[in-house]
């Protein structure tokens, strides 16, 4: 049964204690978890930029090149659970190294494929290196202290600025190396020298962690039941916290890997510019997350997630507006076929591309502050807690290309493309305002303090109703 209850919510402090040196290794894992992850996510997201020459070479149309990008999202998803609890048994250094260099040999494969049912199998395969994510937030999170969390998961979660290397490198390297490739073929050329790279990379990142990590890792889950360690997620604020990550996280994978097609279509942009464009909104999207993680542990989670929210309702809403105008008929006095168009509206590449910035710095700050709940909640269960609410976001990349590409089919509107966003940001809001409320009601006043307490020094209090 799920419920909603408060226990482990831990109490608020009045004073700041000294913090918590870092333990011996602990920056070393933080170091090689973020490059890592940084890897990891460029490879898991590189169809994104590649999806436009492969839809060019196999004449594939929107609805096939959006299931071949939510595929490899699909694979990324379906696997953080059991990674992270893994990642707690064993240890995140086991567990990460294997993901590298497993990742390898379908990113490997991809740069050989031949056929769209090829690409999708080697897609999906490819797909793994997005569980790196809760397997990563498991081995960060057992290695350093708990006042510190908010910040270093921030950093290690920056690793999503990995999704812009493909933008920056992607066209670049499809043009410089020759289709042939190099060594009669054996280095492939055009964009399947994009993956052939990043397989190389892999291994060689593999490598690093095993030898450079330390030797004895942390396994906060090792002598723990299975069933002990799934336990808290029979609580439903579990399962509001994996929404919300939907709206900052899933629909910034499914944006990352969507918007460079849109700036082609709907903008006319070569596919390099289009790139470039879509890394203005990874950027802040990925490297605002010590950002949001310092301001989670400074004012409280959930005030945070309110300003985010806030700012994805207004920026979405601007951008999910039709292009059009409105016909007025009139006599034929005033006009010669008896129609007057006015208020034509259009919206140029300029103010699209702020918007969707606006929105990146939202879901930047945001997940920082969706995860800042976790380790303060369940600090014993940070890999099965993290393992689905990560589960669920990245779920929601998956589920939402091929919602855009139906929706655009069926309405014949680019924009619907953001008034989905606007519809699941607007249900996670008013979920989590309405749970707000009504503890408030149930409770108030006292409870009022509690809900999202006063920066003390510390930045820890209660944050209830989670």
């Amino acid at each position: 049964m799920i419920t909603e209850s408060r226990t482990a919510a831990p109490s608020s402090e009045p004073l700041r204690p000294s913090p918590s040196p870092w333990p011996r290794g602990g920056l070393s894992v933080l170091s090689l978890s973020t490059i890592g992850f940084t890897l990891m996510f460029a490879v898991w997201l590189m169809f994104g930029v590649l999806g436009i020459p492969i839809r060019a070479e196999f004449g594939l149309t929107d609805v096939q090149l959006s299931w071949l990008s939510s595929l490899a999202i699909l694979n990324g998803a379906v696997w953080r659970l059991p990674g992270g609890v893994l990642a707690d048994r064993v240890g995140g250094k086991v567990v990460f190294t294997a993901l590298l260099l497993f990742t390898a040999v379908p990113a490997f494969l991809v740069s050989q494929a031949h056929s769209y049912q090829a690409l999708l199998l080697y897609a999906f395969l490819v797909g793994f290196a997005g569980n790196s994510f809760t397997v990563g937030i498991s081995w960060v999170s057992a290695w350093t202290p708990r006042e510190r969390q908010g910040f270093a998961l921030g950093v290690f979660g920056a690793g999503n600025v990995g999704a812009s290397v493909t933008k920056f490198i992607g066209p670049a390297l499809i043009t410089a190396v020759p289709a042939i490739g190099f060594a009669g073929g054996l280095i492939p050329g055009g964009w399947r020298f994009v993956p052939f790279l990043y397989a190389v990379l892999l291994v060689l990142m593999g490598a690093a962690v095993w030898l450079f990590a330390p030797r004895r890792d942390r396994r906060p889950g090792q002598h723990r039941p299975l069933t002990e360690m799934l336990r808290p997620l029979r609580q439903l604020r579990v399962w509001r916290f994996s929404l919300y990550y939907v709206v900052v996280f899933g629909a910034y994978v499914a944006l990352a890997a969507w918007l460079p097609k849109y700036y082609v279509d709907v903008f006319g942009v070569p596919l390099y510019e289009a790139a470039l464009l879509t890394a203005l909104f990874i950027f802040p999207a990925s490297l605002l997350r010590p950002v949001g993680g310092w301001l989670a542990d400074r004012y409280g989670a959930r005030r945070v997630m309110y300003g985010a929210f806030a700012t994805m309702l207004a920026s979405t809403l601007f951008l999910s507006m039709p292009y059009g105008h409105i016909v007025l008929y009139v006599p034929t006095r005033y006009e010669a076929d008896g129609v007057r168009e006015v208020l034509p509206y259009e919206l140029g590449l300029l103010p699209f591309t702020i918007g969707v910035v606006v929105i990146g710095i939202a879901m930047g700050i945001g997940k920082a502050a969706v995860f800042k709940h976790i380790p303060e909640y369940f600090p014993e269960d940070v890999g099965a807690v993290g393992g689905l609410v990560g589960m669920l976001g990245a779920l929601g990349g998956f589920v939402l290309p091929p919602l855009f590409a139906y929706t655009q089919e069926w309405t014949g509107l680019p924009q619907s493309t953001f008034f989905i966003l606007f519809v699941i940001t607007a249900v996670s809001a008013l979920w989590m305002h309405f749970t707000v409320m009504r503890m408030l009601n149930a409770r108030s006043p006292e409870l009022a303090r509690e809900i999202e307490p006063d920066a003390t020094p510390s930045g820890r209090g209660r944050d209830l109703g989670r």
